[in-house]
């Protein structure tokens, strides 16, 4: 049986990992900074929270890193941890570079301390290319050019992934994760405020909806599938980085549109556009190249746009 170590295993991410890997026979153990406070509600929505082995870890303190994975001794780790939200590393622009950049330095140097043949996956995000030209999905090969806090940290965590890897000989990977959205997404996410927002006026509970920039263009998918691609990663014979992507863009318009659609209503009679909701510096357009992951990994994108705005829009409702 392996044994896996997901970092950040409270979050959407951790909990659809969790039970893909629980159902491919692993023994699964999680990490949450207070194991005893926290609900892990997502673990128990997809009814798997009995199975997994939640531990207390700090990913700042080398001590606390050093002990959970000689304690565990896991085959592969996934880090999945972090401060998560673009928006809010503008405002807390340390917490961020700490909970992503520092700790993967942390986590990297304790694998190579112990000697382990431990294999790490590391969540990078396509926020790290910026700024894209028109009509030309980013691939591996493509420049990173970060526009916020957020970007900038998980651009270093994925260098120095991959200095690791080279220098050390590591097993360590990073995938670079478009946007993915499942119902377990906090209402921080734009997709689920809208979708909360959209079942909420058809219930007659509310009228409007404040937004941001909706014109801003996106590449999403579902987050079930590409966790299944992390998994990929790390059954491979060498490690190697890998866009994770559905090639589609749309706006947050074209969404608002379909799920208000969705409870048989017209978006554009109830969205306000706030000003002060507008990030710094927002990335206009935002599309990914998957070919390498279809190639190699063997992985594609199965849940398209509409399939997903319909799936996000109907777990709203039960």
């Amino acid at each position: 049986m392996k044994r896996a170590l997901i970092f950040g295993i409270s979050g959407q991410d951790g909990a659809y990992l969790a039970r893909l890997l629980l159902s491919n026979g692993y023994e699964v153990h999680g990490t949450s900074r207070d194991a005893d406070l926290q609900s892990f509600a997502r673990l128990d929505a997809l009814g798997v929270r009995e199975r997994v082995t939640a531990h207390s870890v700090s990913l700042r303190d080398f001590r606390e890193l050093l002990q959970i994975v000689t304690a565990v001794r896991p085959d592969e780790i996934y880090n999945l941890a972090g401060q998560s939200s673009v928006g809010l590393s503008f405002s807390q622009p340390i917490e961020t570079m700490e909970s992503i950049a520092q700790a993967e330095l942390l986590l990297l140097e304790v694998i190579r301390y112990l000697k382990l043949p431990t294999r790490l996956y590391n969540a990078g995000s396509s926020e790290c290319f910026g700024e894209q030209p028109h009509g030309t999905g980013a691939d591996e090969s493509t420049p990173f050019n970060p526009r916020s806090p957020y970007a900038a940290a998980k651009a270093a965590a994925h260098w120095t992934t991959v200095n690791y890897r080279e220098a050390y000989g590591l097993f360590a990977c990073s995938g670079i994760l478009f946007n993915h959205e499942s119902p377990l997404r906090s209402e921080r996410y734009v997709t689920k405020k809208i979708v909360a927002a959209a079942a909420a006026i058809a219930r007659g509970e509310r009228t409007r909806i404040a937004l941001g920039n909706t014109a801003v263009t996106r590449d999403w998918g579902y987050a079930p599938e590409y966790v299944e691609a992390m998994w990929r990663m790390l059954q491979r014979d060498e490690p190697d980085d890998f866009v994770i992507a559905t090639g589609e863009t749309h706006t947050i318009a074209e969404f608002a549109a379909a799920a208000f659609a969705h409870f048989g209503l017209d978006a554009a009679q109830h969205i306000d556009v706030d000003q002060s909701l507008f990030r710094p510096s927002d990335i206009a357009w935002s599309c990914g190249n998957p070919a390498k992951a279809g190639r190699v990994l063997g992985w594609t994108a199965r849940t398209r746009f509409a399939d997903l705005v319909k799936i996000l829009c109907e777990a709203e409702t039960r």
